[in-house]
């Protein structure tokens, strides 16, 4: 597996081959290869980190922003978004592979984060005005920066919400946790790379993280 290889390979069919029983291994093959397929290599990692960050900086203000225009569904949406970024970002900091959407939540419900976020994630989604919104994906976003100081990968970053430039709407910053992980990146074509993303970052739609060969073209994205 190369790097590129790492990246092109989506998360629910590395699942697939790495988790669950097994009960016969005649060839003694299965066992050393979900060994080697048990988690991405450390720099690869800490590059999905700040790719699956820059994810959550590009859009935290919007929730408030689309509320003070009054679309309220747009607000509604985009809390979903966070929220479906949070809980991808934890799978990330607990080293565990994301499975398909049908399957996201019930695998979240797993984690060791869910039993505090969960009820954040539940109340920001569910909120019917924007200030109940913001207090529960602030609360969210500042529990999941905690538990990402607590791995120790990266330096530690101040773990509170903000101001967003002096604006009315409170935000993590999380391009701060983005620096923090491009900081620990040596390789040098990772560091050459912008922030796109593994394939599950990239591309959302079942047709191409169902097929590798398909999910392998995106690999063309890399190649500049």
């Amino acid at each position: 597996m190369t790097t590129r290889d790492w990246l092109t390979t989506p998360q629910q069919l590395l699942l697939g081959v790495t988790a669950g029983a097994v009960f016969h291994d005649g060839l003694g093959e299965l066992a050393p290869l979900r060994r080697e397929l048990e988690w991405y290599p450390q720099e690869a990692w800490l590059w999905l980190l700040a790719c699956q960050w820059r994810r959550l900086d590009q859009e935290e203000p919007f929730v408030g922003r689309t509320a003070e225009v009054g679309d309220e569904l747009g607000s509604r949406v985009l809390a979903g978004r966070a929220a479906r970024d949070l809980m991808r970002l934890c799978f990330l900091l607990e080293r565990r592979y994301a499975p398909y959407s049908k399957w996201l939540g019930s695998a979240f419900a797993q984690l060791e984060a869910a039993a505090e976020l969960t009820p954040l994630l539940e109340a920001a989604v569910s909120a019917t005005d924007f200030a109940s919104r913001e207090e529960a994906l602030s609360r969210a976003f500042e529990l999941v920066a905690a538990r990402h100081n607590e791995l120790g990968l990266t330096a530690a970053v101040e773990p509170t919400v903000r101001l967003f430039n002096n604006r009315p709407f409170r935000v993590l910053g999380s391009g701060r946790f983005v620096e923090a992980c491009s900081a620990g990146i040596s390789d040098p074509w990772l560091r050459s790379l912008p922030l796109l993303g593994s394939i599950d970052q990239l591309a959302d739609s079942t047709d191409v993280l169902s097929y590798p060969s398909v999910a392998r073209r995106f690999a063309a994205v890399y190649d500049d």
